[in-house]
């Protein structure tokens, strides 16, 4: 077991431990950590507590200081400085005339990076805007694209129950969420009433999802046949899950009648196969669409939350954790590695193999049809000392 305490770095953002030392720090107080990208100003979430080891990666850096009166009004100025880097950002997409949407701009605390989030439908080459951006500021610039829930999680926003959204106010990670879902909770399955605003499946499905999943295992569905406990038998019209109320047709001498019972006051056999709403198909494609987006945005954000991990942690996790890591790349080869293995073979003997020298010339090099750099979307930028890119 080791002491830690929770620092967050932004608005409902990923909880990190850090070692509390002899420092009297109590919840909400800011903090100065050092991260692998520089140091940072965060906010204490919760006192100090006791986690076991396997759920810390080691080494676990310190808490440098309790922010002062002077790291405050850093921070205030470090907020007010990446609004005017968001705006030349954005003048210099459109002057490069790329096909991208700047979300944000941030600086670490120490402004020794800068960081810009943007959505786009496909990769960009934004090597030239990184060029531009780095003789602007003279610091590391680093572009990261993000996907569309991130982007609402950043600009945050209030949601058709008219409350804040739950990804920008408290839901620091993203859960699964699935039609299944609104199925149980007897929701209408039209898409526009199950998604948000980003276009993704509301994350509040997940938050009662075991209370109806619990409730729903006493209760018919509607279309249901149920024998009452005063002797009638009828067809469920409608139910009301968390009053547990079923409202049910019967037939009291010719005459149809509706009457309301418990759950509990009616005797039936459970039709879990039974369609609760007859869905069109325009909706029913609709809804696969949704849910096939929702399985890639879960692989995009364990992506992402590997690589976030990483650049606030560093590299240096203990080899259990990195083992497991690899395992779930394992059998994905960098092409970067690849290349030096071939470069190391072709120069084993102190002779360069002619027939793959030659290969290199042709046009299915990928290092040469970037112009001699390998394209990702994470590329950085140092300005050099000659004030050239």
């Amino acid at each position: 077991m080791a002491e830690v305490v929770s620092v967050r770095f932004r608005t409902a953002g990923k909880l990190y431990y850090f070692d509390p030392l002899d420092f009297d720090i109590k919840k909400g107080d800011h903090v100065i950590v050092e991260t692998a990208r520089g140091m940072e100003y965060g906010t204490v979430i919760g006192e100090r507590r006791e986690v076991a080891e396997e759920n810390i990666v080691r080494p676990l850096k310190p808490i440098i200081r309790i922010a002062t009166a002077e790291d405050d009004e850093k921070e205030a100025d470090n907020l007010a400085v990446r609004e005017d880097a968001y705006k030349i950002c954005k003048e210099k997409i459109a002057k490069h005339g790329l096909p991208m949407k700047l979300v944000e701009a941030e600086y670490t605390f120490d402004r020794k990076k800068l960081m810009f989030y943007f959505t786009a439908d496909n990769r960009i080459d934004f090597r030239e805007l990184v060029k531009d951006l780095a003789a602007v500021f003279k610091t590391r610039i680093e572009l990261r694209q993000i996907g569309v829930r991130d982007e609402i999680k950043l600009l945050g926003g209030v949601g058709m129950c008219g409350r804040e959204f739950c990804c920008h106010s408290y839901l620091h990670e993203f859960a699964p969420v699935s039609i299944k879902m609104a199925k149980e909770q007897n929701l209408s399955l039209n898409p526009a009433n199950v998604s948000g605003v980003c276009g993704r499946l509301m994350c509040c499905l997940k938050n009662e999802e075991e209370t109806y999943e619990e409730l729903n295992k006493t209760m018919p569905g509607v279309g249901d046949t149920v024998k009452t406990n005063d002797g009638f038998n009828g067809e469920v019209v409608s139910i009301n899950v968390l009053r547990q109320k079923v409202r049910v047709v019967i037939e009291i001498k010719d005459e149809k009648e509706i009457r309301e019972y418990n759950a509990s006051e009616l005797y039936f056999k459970k039709n879990s196969k039974k369609e609760r709403e007859v869905l069109s198909e325009e909706d029913r494609k609709a809804l696969e669409l949704l849910e096939k987006q929702e399985r890639e945005d879960i692989l995009e954000t364990e992506r992402e939350a590997e690589e976030e991990r990483k650049e606030m942690i560093g590299d240096n996790a203990s080899g259990s954790e990195r083992k497991h890591y690899d395992r779930k790349k394992e059998g994905s080869k960098s092409f970067d590695n690849q290349g030096k293995k071939k470069e190391r073979k072709e120069w084993k003997d102190g002779k360069p193999d002619k027939n793959k020298s030659d290969k290199k010339k042709g046009g299915n090099n990928p290092q040469q049809k970037n112009g001699g750099h390998y394209h990702n979307n994470r590329r950085e930028s140092r300005p050099r000392h000659n004030g050239e890119e």
